[in-house]
């Protein structure tokens, strides 16, 4: 088969022009799949969402981190639990919750 190099419609190997947008094909075999496939490689930059979503929690945390050490001490006046704000639980909170989220997501594209 051949498939054309503008739209990707498959066409007989003897076609000189495409079925479906009458480009001319003039011999070039291009695999559809395979152009799509790298096309979405080059989109995607091989990260996924789940390792964007991972780090953008990262860095939510340490601006907490920042705010809970160094911000609220030298503010008089709160609550006492913001000044002795326990914060390490949330942090496992969130990486338990990252891994879960990532465990379940393989298994259904493994379905």
């Amino acid at each position: 088969m051949t498939y054309c190099s503008k739209c990707g419609k498959k066409n007989p190997e003897d076609a000189k022009f495409c079925n479906q947008c009458q480009t001319p094909l003039m011999g070039t075999r291009v695999d559809h799949g395979k152009r799509m496939e790298k096309e979405c490689e080059d989109d995607c930059g091989g990260s996924s969402r789940g390792s964007s979503i991972f780090w953008g929690i990262i860095v939510i945390l340490i601006g907490v981190f920042i705010i809970f050490e160094w911000v609220v001490p030298e503010i008089d006046g709160l609550p006492d639990w913001m000044y002795n704000f326990e914060w390490w639980w949330l942090l496992g909170l969130l990486i338990a919750l990252f891994l879960i989220s990532a465990g379940i997501r393989i298994i259904i594209k493994k379905r």
